[in-house]
């Protein structure tokens, strides 16, 4: 089997950075204004990307995918638990990506037609992922070298269009400064059960989990600051509207279906591989086609307004899971992948969760994610040390 080189490992995270969803999420900070905006945007980048980077490490030195690495905590059967909510999040974060890019090219696109017609530019999108999984993650560089430099150029001229206003329109509502840095650590926490399935069979694992990372990082706190500036440079929100009245035209539907076609393939590729991690009865590749056709029924016929509630979601379910993984694998050196379930690591991951939704309840300048996760890798290294300790106990009785 072919491996995916580091080059084109950098490509494909700078596509899963550039999106509409990632744009609209930076716009929402702009209660802030610009200067603490950045400054949100970069600390819970910063937040998000740590564990990000440690769960893509865990897979590139175990040679596992994302969802196989889960069984190093949580065991065989432990692991189906993770499988399907992983899934299911994917499903649904397939369908806001498409419903966010088909919106906004139907909004472009009205304009040289005469017609809105969000959920036809929704299946376009959709098959045109398809397309993406057929090609497959091995045989896209070529296609990405050109997608990402044509992206890249476009959205360097989207940020001279952003940031070139003539003056600050401000910005209604409100917003605290650990809402912001939450919100941005969101964003990257939402690829920690994906991140695996990228680096676990490259070329250099390691070298290709730090290089992913970081081009994610910088390119996601750029699109963060192109939906900040949006907001408060040009006082509008629909980076649709302001593309077209730059008159970006047909270079504008290119951004956007592009840039969630590349986002969102990662999403459905890592639907199919996570499956497979429950049962082999069905190809990898086939459950990505599902989880597309799926994805893309819920954007065609329902209607999603927001996702921020979604985001928070994947991170309390998730994070506490990573947490436990970063302390078997890099602190106590276990390894529970041959057992079939371990019910002390479950309970561990259901405090962790119950921590999480506790404290989106509570103001913090940092946010909730980093305040949980440190806590919980310090209860769980503790308890661990204490089974530990027990055992020697026993064995020496």
């Amino acid at each position: 089997m072919g491996k995916i080189t580091v080059f084109n490992s950098a490509l494909i995270w700078f596509g899963a950075a550039v999106s509409i969803a990632e744009i609209l999420t930076g716009s929402l900070i702009a209660p802030l204004g610009f200067s603490k905006g950045v400054a949100a945007i970069v600390i819970g980048h910063v937040i998000g990307c740590i564990p990000l980077y440690l769960a893509g490490l865990v897979g590139a030195k175990s040679g596992k995918s994302a969802m196989e690495t889960v069984k190093i905590s949580f065991g065989q059967k432990g692991s189906i638990f993770f499988s399907v909510l992983n899934v299911t999040q994917l499903v649904g974060w397939t369908a806001v990506m498409i419903i966010a890019g088909g919106r906004a090219v139907a909004i472009v696109a009205e304009r040289y037609t005469g017609m809105y017609s969000p959920a036809f530019w929704c299946l376009v999108i959709g098959l045109l992922i398809m397309v993406w999984v057929v090609v497959g993650i091995k045989n896209l560089e070529k296609v990405n070298v050109f997608t990402m430099t044509a992206l890249f150029t476009l959205t360097v001229l989207l940020s001279f269009i952003v940031f070139g206003g003539d003056s600050s329109t401000g910005a209604s509502g409100v917003m605290s400064f650990g809402s912001a840095v939450e919100l941005s650590a969101a964003m990257p926490l939402s690829w920690l059960p994906l991140i695996s399935d990228y680096t676990h069979n490259s070329s250099s694992p390691r070298r290709t989990a730090l290089i992913s990372v970081l081009v994610y990082f910088a390119v996601s706190t750029w699109m963060y600051m192109i939906g900040l500036g949006a907001s408060i440079f040009t006082g509008e929100t629909d980076i649709a509207k302001i593309m077209m009245g730059a008159g970006l035209g047909i270079a504008a539907v290119f951004i956007i279906v592009v840039s969630t076609v590349t986002t969102t393939f990662l999403d459905v590729y890592s639907a199919g591989i996570s499956f497979s991690s429950v049962t082999n009865m069905v190809s990898s590749k086939t459950t990505a086609f599902i989880a597309c056709i799926a994805g893309t029924a819920i954007a065609v016929f329902t209607p999603i307004e927001q996702y921020e509630n979604f985001l928070f979601l994947i991170g309390s379910v998730f994070a506490p899971m990573i947490s436990i993984l970063i302390v078997d694998f890099f602190i106590l050196k276990k390894d529970h992948f041959q057992e079939s379930i371990n019910l002390s690591n479950f309970v561990l991951w259901a405090i962790g969760f119950a921590m999480y939704r506790a404290c989106m309840q509570v103001e913090t300048p940092l946010g909730n994610t980093l305040p949980v996760m440190v806590a919980l890798i310090v209860f769980a290294t503790v308890v661990g040390k204490i089974r530990k300790e027990d055992k020697n106990v026993c064995s020496d009785n």
